[in-house]
């Protein structure tokens, strides 16, 4: 298992922004992974859990709890018939390309999604009217402690808009099983292709960010709230309201953590003002929020 002390968390982070944190640690099987969870207890008793970090901003504070980010031991994913089984730091993308190779449908939306399985599962990640729980079969999770498993059928994660139920619990995920269909690998690759030229034309990928930025609220569409509010291009230090898609906020050059809070919160406060609705963030803030 390595072990990282003053861990620079912008490396770790699609953002490329955030503090440090005083310990890493990155497990490469269940078992390093319960000896990390448990050092990590005894440690502070807290720790935070992190995947390919697509989602995540750590604050410019920087953390004083251990973080956990599972390591390439992880990553491995096996296709048997139309199920495959995968390890959390998998990464969405490369499991839905194989899958496709495999004429196995399903997961066509899901293949520009940047995220790690495990990432994917736990807020349901979701893209052009695909989401991970149509395709999840099984989770096999660790305790929140690191003194048991269990296996989780989907029924039982409940899996709504950007949520399961290991939100609320902490388990940590450690395999993942997909129940895939038989399709035809040519229309299968040729609507991969298709969403993939939607994104690339309408999205910022060339620039750190993480993805849709604010939930889509109930009757809306973030994005269109923020261009109606004026708000397109807008910056806060390096931090920037994408003049490609309002719905992505991006690190157009050295911005800092603060700078996409700051952000975030001038985005939220000017679209109640104007159209009375909340935004909520998609992505996950750690670490001690700077002041308003």
């Amino acid at each position: 298992m390595e072990i990282i002390k003053n861990a620079e968390m912008s490396k770790y982070t699609s953002f490329r922004a955030g503090g440090k944190a005083d310990l890493l640690m990155i497990p490469e099987n269940e078992d390093e992974l319960k000896q990390a969870v448990t050092e990590a207890l005894d440690r502070s008793g807290k720790y935070y859990l992190i995947g390919n970090g697509t989602d995540t901003i750590v604050t410019d504070a920087g953390l004083r709890e251990p973080v956990i980010i599972p390591g390439q031991g992880f990553a491995d994913f096996k296709i048997d018939g139309d199920e495959i089984v995968a390890g959390p730091a998998a990464l969405v993308t490369s499991v839905a390309k194989s899958a496709a190779a495999e004429s196995l449908t399903g997961m066509e939306g899901l293949s520009g999604i940047p995220g790690s399985m495990g990432g994917g599962v736990f807020m349901n990640a979701g893209a052009y009217g695909y989401e991970m729980k149509d395709v999840v079969k099984s989770v096999r999770v660790m305790s929140r402690d690191g003194k048991s498993f269990r296996e989780l059928a989907v029924d039982e994660l409940d899996m709504s808009y950007r949520h399961s139920i290991l939100e609320e619990t902490g388990e940590i995920i450690t395999r993942v099983t997909l129940k895939l269909r038989k399709g035809d690998k040519e229309e299968i690759f040729a609507k991969m292709k298709d969403l993939t030229e939607r994104r690339v034309s309408k999205q910022p990928l060339n620039y750190p960010s993480a993805g849709s930025f604010f939930k889509r609220p109930e009757g809306y569409f973030a994005g269109k709230l923020i261009q109606d509010a004026g708000l397109k291009g807008l910056m806060v230090g390096g931090a920037q309201i994408s003049e490609k898609h309002s719905g992505f906020m991006i690190n157009a050059g050295g911005a800092t953590a603060t700078d996409i809070i700051d952000l975030m919160r001038l985005v939220q406060n000017t679209v109640m003002d104007k159209f009375g609705v909340k935004l909520e963030p998609e992505v996950r803030i750690i670490g001690e929020m700077p002041e308003n």
